[in-house]
């Protein structure tokens, strides 16, 4: 198979799958708990610390792809779960979430808009999922990483925290897309720029390796996804305010 349409054939099965989701659910996963090394960072959201703290108010913006939504159900989609779990967990601050979607953009694309993006939101934390268009693509990795050095660069200098999202993670994609490449350059410019890497890859694989969802299955179904979302979404919020290092009183 060349190399387009295998990436073709990757990108429509991972989208397909993952995303949109077909017409035949799935029971219900016995949980969806994530290891604490999966979950633990070295690096701090002082930002988002210091709005909780000092203005009882948090402004994010996520930046995802097709992969942040769900066909027909948006409030699924983990970008919604999200914003509902922050809320739920930081009942007193004034919690503003949106979503600038750039689907079907590689990470060099999206680095050309990020200012822009930024433009009259001010948020304090800037969720970027990223990677999976470019192993899609199969971009070459160091142009990958360079554009994803470039988007955290800006990032930071408009003054925003930073949580890096990396690939979603699908067995039934394996073959077709590279993803070790992205993943280990997201998680070294991660290091390099200090900032938190939510690592969904990871998360999804142990998820599917320990039966809460079955990944590898031909019909996931929309609510499956859903489910899916809503887990990553409450796994995030935990990831987010842990790497703040509030204390329990301030997140009342």
């Amino acid at each position: 198979m060349r190399p387009g349409s295998r990436a073709l054939t990757g990108a429509v099965l991972l989208a397909a799958c993952l995303a949109a989701g077909f017409a035949r659910g799935q029971e219900a996963p016995r949980n969806c708990d994530v290891p604490a090394y999966l979950l633990s960072t070295d690096s701090v959201l002082l930002k988002v610390a210091d709005s909780i703290k000092n203005t009882h108010s948090l402004k994010v913006l996520v930046i995802g792809s097709r992969s942040s939504t769900i066909v027909s159900s948006e409030a699924s989609a983990y970008p919604a779960r999200l914003h509902a779990a922050l809320k739920e967990r930081l009942p007193s601050v004034a919690v503003d979430l949106s979503v600038e979607l750039q689907t079907g953009k590689t990470a060099e694309e999206v680095d050309a808009n990020l200012v822009k993006l930024l433009e009259g939101k001010k948020p304090n934390l800037v969720i970027w999922q990223t990677g999976t268009v470019d192993a899609m693509r199969a971009v070459d990795p160091d142009d990958f990483r360079g554009a994803v050095d470039g988007g955290l660069a800006a990032l930071q200098s408009a003054g925003a925290d930073v949580v890096l999202v990396n690939l979603q993670y699908s067995p039934r994609t394996e073959t077709m897309i590279s993803a070790p490449p992205y993943l280990d350059h997201l998680r070294v410019a991660a290091q390099q720029h200090d900032v938190p890497l939510f690592d969904r890859f990871s998360i999804m694989r142990h998820w599917n390796e320990v039966g809460d969802f079955d990944l590898f299955s031909t019909f996931p179904g929309v609510e499956m996804a859903k489910r899916v979302h809503a887990c990553l979404g409450r796994a995030l919020s935990k990831f987010v305010l842990d790497a703040a290092r509030l204390d329990p009183a301030q997140q009342n």
